[in-house]
């Protein structure tokens, strides 16, 4: 959801709850509904705290999330980078094979899996390129000190990119349960019926208004706030996007031509050719 449409999302439920609540105001009596107004407003904070705990605690759990998925993508395209480096240490019959395909996770990743965690269809499938790579790595027969090095070295950061992988895709599949997010809509319904019942007219319709307004505005928005930062990959003008990647196949680029040229085998959008 972008942020025009968020933002006009959270004016029109605004605008449903001040006018639901002129005209219940038509119909109270003057002093409103409750007898007792301090009564009422205890139970009103009560209600009212309950979900502004409530909320805060799903606020925390999906912004780990959400800095968890940014974190990680950072050191998966970080960690492809090194990978890139080391693999120019490996045997000969490898080197070149190893390096081509590192190209190519990184392009799928940019133009394969980013879309797919955007609609949220990507699951826990890997990455073929990451598999290409292993089984490449399968043929490896490093016999010098510097190549087994470099084996050992690359293993350790083979380790590392899939656990940042693991990382980033995390937050594509959604971290709030559905019963959470039953129990925050109820919540937010209980606020807005009980606000509901403080229409009173004997008080003026724009105090009345301002009074709802205000009170729904800050549930609407804390809603859609949590309804992104639960699937931060979704297509909107705040969601996170490949840039580490991206620059990440921008350097493999530069440091190719330093050593000599890479065969890549795959195309732009990193399927195999």
């Amino acid at each position: 959801m972008s942020l025009w449409l968020a933002a006009l999302v959270a004016v029109v439920v605004t605008a449903l709850a001040v006018g639901a609540m002129l005209l219940m105001r038509r119909h109270a009596p003057a002093g409103g509904y409750f007898e007792d107004g301090d009564r009422a407003a205890g139970v009103f904070g009560v209600i009212a705290t309950g979900f502004a705990v409530l909320a805060g605690f799903v606020v925390f759990l999906a912004f780990e999330s959400f800095d968890t998925s940014r974190s990680g993508a950072e050191t998966e395209a970080r960690t492809v980078a090194q990978q890139f480096e080391t693999a120019q240490f490996l045997p000969d019959a490898i080197r070149t094979r190893v390096s081509g395909e590192l190209v190519c996770y990184a392009r799928a990743v940019v133009h394969r899996e980013w879309p797919r965690m955007q609609s949220g269809t990507l699951g826990e499938a890997p990455n073929p390129w990451g598999v290409a790579v292993f089984r490449s790595l399968g043929a490896a027969e490093p016999r010098s000190p510097s190549e087994q090095a470099a084996f050992s070295k690359y293993l350790d950061q083979r380790a590392d990119r899939e656990t940042a992988r693991g990382d980033r895709i995390h937050g594509a599949e959604g971290v709030i349960p559905a019963a959470l997010w039953a129990v925050l809509f109820v919540s937010a319904a209980a606020v807005f019926v009980f606000l509901l019942m403080f229409a009173d007219s004997g008080e003026r319709a724009a105090v009345q208004g301002v009074m709802m307004g205000g009170a729904i505005l800050v549930v609407t928005s804390l809603l859609l706030v949590l309804s992104f930062l639960d699937n931060p990959y979704r297509d909107s003008g705040s969601a996170l996007q490949p840039v580490a990647m991206e620059h990440t196949l921008s350097l493999l680029a530069d440091e190719a031509r330093i050593v000599g040229g890479v065969d890549v085998p795959c195309d732009r959008r990193g399927f195999a050719t």
